[in-house]
């Protein structure tokens, strides 16, 4: 049994989440979890919310309400779509604890005291207009590299070029536009990321099992010669993790809090004590998880982002792990994703266009949007979402191949043999031959899976699925019956047993389907079907089952031109 840490990139509070988001880290963490939890592994799969940061004082100002109260309530909304998505965290936290405050601050003084941070003079810009230092991110204007005219203070989404502020061309706030921006002097403390190149390279390095498009990312930042400067950890706000504090080893840093992507990442570790104590757990218990020095050694730490987080991911937080000195424990593999875009252009919240994941849960079961998103994710490039894909995708996989199999098979037993599973009968060459194949492609699956390619994995169990369509076709117990009722029998309960089998296999992808197969299969045999001819004949003659409801149903064109108009971001 081997022990898999999973954590997925934390959401910024502000805000529900599209559908993009929820593909590019949650839900293939997700689905690596749930199969490591069916495979005997001990798994510990963390995720927060991101909470800190200008973001979430304007969002709360919005809304009317102090900024505390304002994140309480957006960690109860997205905790919700969560378990509506059945995402199986073991600990949903929140980068606001106490324990990341904590865990922060005794980073911050580590890295002091390795001569990593140093105190840094320096104007920033402030408006007036706003009444307020404007952090990097809420300054925008034209980037000097490749003139994209809406470039942040921090980096160009378009060329990816790190920035500063003062870079910026035709500077403005974001928050209220204003262009009357001034530069005053503030102290701030910084990172010194540039003397961890070397340690950064080599570890780096060691990592050629890493997806081409992590690596890459890594490699770029890495050697661009703006990607590992040294780096404010620092900003003038009010809501934060305060830089003050009683032991300390700087002065005259009142009033300031640390930088939201200096403690985000620290939240995964937090997010472990959190964990622990919720469960009244001792601090032995999320230690082992993290500390190399606790028996974390033999953990696998996998981490799941969208490609925009690699940067921090595989720079900034290791940076701040190797330079503590301390033994925590780094992760193994980053799987990262492109961009999942939307039905000709990209998801906007501004415009309403776009499926957003409380949307998404209000008009379907979650298991539709899992399999869809999952089968079609953004792995080598990016991929978009069309509603007419989404239709056939959830019609012919979800509803013509397996929920019509389910069907097919429970209501043919129930009119025959009634609703338990039919005795008689041996197997012959045609199921013998089956056996095979379903083996071959259940480790062909499995070592999907194990190597994270999930629309490989969604294709080979798809696959699965059609090897049971194509027997009944061939079996044909309807017509067996008649000649050989003990043939028909057992051609029967092989396909009962399918059923069982599917679900299994499935739960990782549709887990609220596979729940309902082995209610209607009236088991909780769960175990994964390390011998396939076993698997196969968990159910035994007479035992009882009952026929489902219809698994899936089908996606209408009426419904799909409804929804292709409701979320397509125009007025009407």
């Amino acid at each position: 049994m081997a022990r898999h840490l999973i954590t997925s990139a934390i959401p910024y509070i502000n805000g529900i989440k599209h559908l993009g988001n929820l593909v590019g880290s949650q839900l293939p963490a997700d689905l690596f979890a749930r199969y490591c939890r069916a495979r005997g592994h001990e798994v510990l799969f963390l995720c927060a919310t991101d909470e800190h940061g200008t973001p979430a004082e304007l969002a709360a100002a919005k809304a009317g309400q102090p900024v505390a109260d304002y994140c309480a309530e957006m960690h109860a909304v997205q905790a919700e779509i969560a378990r509506g998505f059945r995402l199986s965290f073991d600990h949903f936290g929140r980068s606001s604890s106490s324990q990341n405050r904590r865990l922060t601050q005794n980073f911050a003084k580590r890295l002091h005291d390795q001569g990593l941070i140093r105190e840094v003079s320096e104007t920033q810009m402030y408006s007036p207009t706003d009444g307020r230092y404007l952090p990097d991110r809420y300054i925008e204007g034209t980037c000097p590299n490749c003139g994209y005219e809406s470039a942040r203070g921090d980096q160009c989404d378009n060329c990816t070029k790190q920035l500063d502020p003062v870079d910026l061309i035709n500077p403005r706030s974001a928050v209220s536009g204003a262009t009357d921006l001034e530069m005053r002097e503030t102290k701030h403390l910084y990172l010194r990321q540039s003397q961890m190149k070397d340690a950064l390279e080599a570890w780096i390095d060691s990592k050629t099992d890493w997806p081409i498009l992590t690596t890459s990312i890594a490699k770029k930042w890495l050697n661009d010669g703006d990607g590992l400067q040294d780096r404010g950890i620092t900003r003038d706000l009010d809501w934060g993790i305060p830089v003050q504090f009683d032991d300390a080893p700087w002065q005259g840093m009142d009033g300031k809090v640390f930088y939201v992507w200096f403690d985000a990442p620290i939240e995964y570790i937090a997010c472990g004590a959190e964990w622990a104590e919720a469960h009244g757990l001792e601090a032995s218990a999320w230690e082992r998880w993290w500390r190399t020095d606790k028996g974390a050694d033999d953990v696998r730490y996998t981490q799941f982002m969208g490609k925009d987080n690699v940067p921090f991911h595989t720079l900034s937080f290791p940076a701040t792990i190797l330079g503590s000195a301390e033994p925590w424990k780094l992760v193994d593999y980053i799987k990262s994703f492109n961009y999942l875009n939307y039905d000709g252009g990209q998801f906007s919240t501004s415009r309403g266009r776009g499926v957003f994941m409380d949307q998404a849960l209000e008009i379907l079961p979650a298991d539709y949007w899992r399999w869809w998103l999952l089968s079609h994710a953004p792995e080598s490039s990016d991929s978009e979402f069309t509603w007419e894909n989404f239709q056939a995708s959830v019609n012919k996989d979800l509803a013509d191949v397996l929920g019509n199999f389910v069907s097919r098979v429970t209501k043919f037993c129930r009119s025959k043999f009634g609703e338990v599973v039919p005795t008689g009968g041996a197997y012959g060459a045609q199921e013998t031959a089956l056996i095979e194949r379903l083996t071959t492609r259940i480790r062909e699956y499995e070592a999907h899976m194990q190597a994270m390619e999930v629309r490989k994995s969604a294709s080979a169990l798809r696959a699965i699925w059609v090897e049971g369509n194509e027997y009944l076709q061939e079996a044909a117990p309807w017509s067996t019956f008649k000649a050989d009722p003990e043939r028909a029998a057992m051609q029967t309960r092989l396909a009962l047993n399918l059923i069982r089998l599917y679900a299994v296999l499935s739960a990782p992808f549709i887990p609220d389907a596979a729940a309902a197969m082995l209610t209607a299969m009236q088991t909780d045999d769960d175990n994964w079907p390390d011998d396939v001819p076993a698997a196969l004949e968990m159910l035994g003659p007479n035992h009882a089952f009952t026929t489902p409801d219809v698994l899936f149903s089908k996606i209408t064109d009426e419904a799909r031109e409804d929804w292709q108009t409701r979320f397509s971001g125009i007025r009407t």
